[in-house]
């Protein structure tokens, strides 16, 4: 397996993940999903808005789409969990879609990422990925940790590229 391919499987591996732990999400109790809790954003709501909001942002600076922090910045967050899954789906099969049709060369090209009052930054794709996986691996970890303080266990979500992990995909 080549950098390239793993890529492209952890693409799949956050959609997969992403569905999974919605669908634990979308059966938690009237007040579960907006209630406080301790993590670094204050609720299952709000930290899944930040992935999305963040997914948003890195997806403009992959696909060099010019929107730059304002994709962040002018993020609406949703309130209710369907409508983020929704639109958390959405995401992940533009970021499959994305490394579906990238090349081995095209990891070391580099996008300009803006980065507001610290300016325009060129980032090679290829970590840009990296970090974007990163990113949502570390906050679902958290949404995990918080499902825990609820009526519904948390999924399963680590396991995604043994082949042990076949019946659940």
């Amino acid at each position: 397996m080549d950098l390239l391919d793993h890529l492209r499987r952890m693409a799949r591996n956050n959609l997969w993940s992403n569905d999974r732990l919605y669908s634990a999400v979308l059966q938690l109790e009237p007040g579960e999903f907006e209630a406080k809790r301790t993590s670094f954003f204050p609720s299952i709501k709000a930290t899944l808005n930040h992935i999305l909001a963040v997914d948003h942002l890195y997806l403009d600076f992959l696909e060099e789409g010019g929107v730059g922090a304002a994709a962040h910045d002018d993020f609406v967050p949703f309130d209710e969990p369907q409508a983020l899954f929704d639109a958390q789906g959405a995401s992940d099969r533009r970021l499959i879609a994305f490394c579906d049709h990238l090349s081995a060369a095209d990891l070391d090209r580099h996008v300009i990422t803006d980065r507001r009052e610290d300016g325009k930054i060129p980032e090679r794709i290829g970590d840009l990925l990296a970090h974007l996986f990163i990113h949502g691996i570390h906050h679902r970890g958290q949404v995990h940790a918080m499902m825990s303080g609820t009526s519904v266990k948390p999924p399963q979500l680590d396991e995604f590229l043994l082949n042990y992990d076949l019946k659940l995909r």
